[in-house]
């Protein structure tokens, strides 16, 4: 029985009062309730998850099942792929990285905030806290040729900055993935910009860098894309208050386009020009670079919309599809050609923050983290989710995990699998089959 303005206690089998707002030095609230009972369950999952025999992400499915099926030819080719990956997402196992840095005055308490691999998963780019404000930003080099499960390598660089990183994404400007696009936030005497950062600081190798940082004057960009096609190879995009701006970086032509909603989130098709741009109101919708827009036309090509604000926007490789995750926790698979949702992934929270969704097709996995910062891995043909990854550490909105997952880590020869990063540790989930 509940009674107002009391709670029961399980544990001490009695009722106390809430007493919100009181001044005592150790008042009861709702909110502290709350944590504890979450804190209850992380810990609960995570001694689940640390157990050797774990549930099956599907009932019956193991790999010596899936193989005497195979044996038999009972079940099909493809089917039988997917169904391995699914029984490997169910056997990854937490394993902490220790992060060999080459800066060793560095201060190894930093907590990180952001990872981005780039197109081969090769390098992370990441984006750390530092104590006295601001961020700081280094590059992670992988190497499975080590006696730990994962070998890691940081590069830092003196570059910090006293601003607000919105979002983070990789160019191609001399070559493949040589530069870093940040959208920085600015404050009371420092404007906002968009920066591109070349990796080369970031070489041992390499001590003059014939390579500049340069900055475009693009105030308080929510988010950014650079453009894989050969004839639009220097141009990026940023979406900002209520507009865009598409802009060469080497000869500075700038496009604006006028939105109704802040824009959010964006991704470039993988080979076409093409851009779909997610809003703080729910639209999506797609710009293709190829059409110049005439007075009285509408420039927006294909249109969805979500019923919250859109967080993140992933097209897949056959540009067919569009993965989108919005702040009411939902995350859908877009069929573009026919502009309505054919998947759904359940189970994902999320109420106000700018949260990422991955997506490799591949291994055909989707990964998530909620804002209760859990790790949340799905099957990207059904919908099915596969795994639900605890933080190793106390949940908390300014400690939600960052994540990359890989079939690659490293390189082409490099070991597959998922490396967290939650405060100022990092941790390795391999991706092997049994």
């Amino acid at each position: 029985m509940e009674l107002p303005g009391f709670y029961f206690d399980v544990e001490k089998n009695r009722y106390f009062r809430l007493l919100p707002g009181h001044n005592n030095c150790n008042p009861l609230t709702t909110e502290q309730l709350r944590q504890k009972e979450q804190e209850k369950q992380r810990l609960q999952s995570l001694e689940k998850d640390d157990c050797s025999t774990r549930k099956a992400p599907r009932s019956g499915l193991n790999m010596t099942l899936l193989l005497q099926k195979r044996q038999f030819g009972t079940v099909p080719s493809k089917s039988y792929c997917r169904m391995v990956h699914e029984v490997k997402v169910s056997g990854m196992r937490r394993h902490k990285l220790e992060i060999l840095n080459t800066d060793h005055n560095s201060q190894s308490s930093d907590n990180f905030r952001m990872m981005v691999g780039d197109s081969s998963c090769e390098r992370v780019f990441t984006v750390s806290d530092v104590s006295h404000g601001g961020a700081k930003y280094g590059i992670m080099n992988f190497s499975s040729r080590t006696a730990s499960p994962l070998g890691v390598e940081m590069c830092d660089n003196l570059f910090f900055t006293n601003r607000k990183v919105n979002s983070v994404c990789w160019a191609s400007v001399n070559h493949k993935d040589s530069h870093v696009l940040l959208c920085l936030v600015g404050g009371a005497d420092t404007p906002g910009c968009v920066s591109l950062l070349p990796v080369s600081l970031y070489s041992n190798s390499n001590p003059e860098h014939s390579e500049t940082l340069c900055s475009f004057k693009i105030a308080s960009a929510f988010s950014c894309s650079w453009c894989q096609h050969p004839q639009f190879d220097k141009t990026f995009s940023t979406g900002l208050s209520q507009k865009i701006i598409v802009k060469d970086a080497e000869s500075g032509r700038t496009q604006t386009y006028s939105v109704s909603s802040d824009v959010l989130a964006q991704h470039f098709t993988p080979t076409s020009p093409l851009l779909f741009s997610g809003c703080r109101s729910g639209e999506i919708f797609s710009l293709d670079l190829r059409q110049r827009s005439r007075r009285g036309q509408s420039w927006k090509g294909q249109r969805f919309q979500q019923e919250s604000a859109i967080t993140s926007v992933r097209v897949l490789n056959d540009q067919n599809y569009l993965l989108a995750a919005d702040m009411s926790g939902q995350i859908k698979l877009w069929d573009v050609r026919v502009s309505r949702p054919v998947q759904q992934y359940k189970e994902h929270y999320n109420e106000h923050a700018l949260l990422p969704v991955h997506v490799n097709e591949t291994e055909g996995l989707v990964l998530a983290v909620g804002q209760d910062c859990y790790t949340r891995i799905w099957s990207l043909r059904d919908g099915h989710l596969l795994r639900t990854i605890p933080s190793p550490h106390p949940t908390a909105n300014d400690l939600i995990p960052s994540v990359v997952f890989s079939s690659h880590l490293g390189g082409a020869n490099g070991a597959p699998g998922l490396v967290m990063a939650v405060k100022n540790e990092l941790f390795f989930y391999p991706y092997r089959g049994s």
